[in-house]
């Protein structure tokens, strides 16, 4: 993990999030065999702006990018400490929980998953809940 702002997250926190996910029969599946690695950036609005119109063409700020690795990479993702801070004030709830929810859903995007279609978002969401669960993070009612 990368800290490109200052941010109290320990690189544990990020860590045991994703192996958690990661051990989901449904994600595992999906996994490469052997040991994969994924980078986490924590930045600021303006380094996801830039990126989001770089790689997407969306000159707008998000909260997560993520970006497909090869291998036993399998990418990287992108988040804005920014946005995580307000979208965790807008919705009452921790940081660290808001911080979790983007690295599940930036790692279910690694892997295939995405949310165009309202039964894609239906599976999303499910696995978000389930992986966040497995790391004792609780969500507010109207988060997801």
């Amino acid at each position: 993990m990368v800290k490109a702002v200052r941010a109290p997250v320990p690189p544990s926190f990020v860590r045991s999030v994703l192996a958690r996910t990661a051990s989901l029969p449904e994600v595992a599946a999906r996994l490469p065999e052997g040991t994969s690695s994924i980078a986490v950036r924590i930045t600021g609005d303006r380094e996801l702006r830039r990126l989001n119109q770089t790689f997407a063409g969306n000159d707008s700020v998000t909260d997560v990018l993520s970006f497909a690795g090869s291998g036993d990479h399998l990418g990287d993702l992108a988040i804005s400490w920014e946005t995580v801070l307000g979208q965790a004030a807008d919705f009452k709830h921790a940081p660290l929980s808001e911080l979790a929810l983007l690295c599940v859903h930036g790692m279910l995007h690694l892997l295939g998953w995405d949310h165009a279609a309202a039964s894609e978002r239906k599976e999303m969401v499910r696995l978000t809940m389930a992986a966040l669960e497995l790391s004792d993070v609780r969500l507010p009612a109207g988060r997801l």
